[in-house]
């Protein structure tokens, strides 16, 4: 049996399979609904239930409380429907622009740049390009059917390898093996591109990019992808990790910041140590932010990071300085642990 599913306000149109996901079919038929995780760990794919019904599989609370979902609010990665089913989502223009494609990989280079950071650099078949956009991510195939998500932290004109920034999580099945016994010359498989973070080209409103640890990786291929275009708009990049060591690439961005007329650099620490000698801004990232720009109404904002980074950012830049929500965009990091309470 399937099951038709009118997206408001586009009237956009798509079946969904007895049993399949929302989501799932939308990404099938080229829709662009908003994603994330696709896990029900990031809530980025949340919108509304206006008609029919749905199941909810295993989520987590805070992407959405059941006094949500009896508000109307449905998750759409993990919402099954019974009955053609009426939603309410803010479409993201350009997704299916480029095929989804399984793909075979090389390691072709393991870089440490940090004690928990490695950059792996994936190469390609001879024949095969990843067409994709600055901010998108792809996920590992695993043999146990599992599935792993990184953010490709290249552009894409510089496309010869794919490069991801892997942060090691102790205990975690696959970041152990990366940083254990992953060596160059192994092959994996891929899916990708996916998500819907990425850079509006349509926009000329100054861009604030705010990361937190390995969230760097696709903010820096939104920043390379629009100096290749050379972009005027300002661009605005607060990086924030708990000691200096976590800006893995500082001297990259101080590089920018010398280099691209319109580009500006704020790193901010949150836990450094009486031997970091840190000398630079301190707290949250996202408080710095709203130090310096007590008034977002007129910008862009581009987030990624942790998920308790996102959901404060959004909450605080929208409620206390005028930020347009649908001009927030994020990418939510969700990690095992994060997947393993859903």
């Amino acid at each position: 049996m399937t099951f038709q599913v009118t997206v408001q306000p586009s009237g956009r149109q798509f079946t969904c399979e007895e049993g399949e996901a929302v989501l799932t079919a939308a990404i099938r038929a080229g829709v662009g609904l908003p994603y994330g995780c696709k896990n029900g760990a990031c809530g980025s794919c949340r919108g509304k239930l206006l008609e029919g019904s749905v199941t909810h599989g295993v989520h987590q609370v805070r992407a959405l409380s059941a006094a949500d979902e009896e508000k109307g609010f449905s998750l759409f990665c993990c919402a099954h429907p019974h009955s053609d089913i009426v939603i309410e989502a803010r479409e993201v223009l350009g997704v299916g622009e480029f095929p989804i494609k399984k793909l075979p990989t090389r390691v072709a280079k393991l870089d440490r740049v940090a004690d928990d950071v490695t950059i792996v650099s994936l190469q390609l078949p001879a024949n095969e390009r990843l067409q994709y956009k600055a901010g998108q991510y792809i996920e590992f195939l695993l043999k146990d059917g599992k599935r792993r998500s990184y953010s490709m932290a290249n552009a894409p004109h510089t496309d010869e390898h794919v490069s991801l920034h892997i942060r090691h999580m102790p205990g975690g099945l696959f970041t152990d093996h990366v940083f254990n016994t992953m060596k160059e010359r192994d092959i994996l498989r891929i899916e990708g591109p996916l998500g819907t973070f990425f850079l509006r080209e349509d926009s000329t409103k100054p861009m604030v990019l705010l990361a937190s640890g390995t969230g760097f990786a696709p903010i820096k291929a939104i920043i390379e992808h629009a100096t290749h275009q050379k972009t005027t708009r300002p661009m605005l990049l607060y990086w924030g990790g708990r000691r200096p060591k976590d800006l893995y690439m500082h001297a990259l961005c101080e590089e920018w910041a010398r280099t691209l007329p319109s580009f500006k650099y704020v790193p901010v620490i949150s836990h450094a140590l009486p031997e970091d000698g840190w000398t630079g801004r301190s707290g949250f990232v996202h408080h710095a932010v709203m130090q310096d720009f007590p008034d977002l109404s007129a910008y862009q904002v581009y987030a990624c990071g942790t998920p308790a980074m996102v959901e404060a950012a959004t909450r605080d830049f929208v409620a206390q300085c005028g930020l347009p929500e649908e001009e927030f965009y994020a990418d939510s990091f969700t990690s095992e642990a994060d997947l393993a309470k859903v």
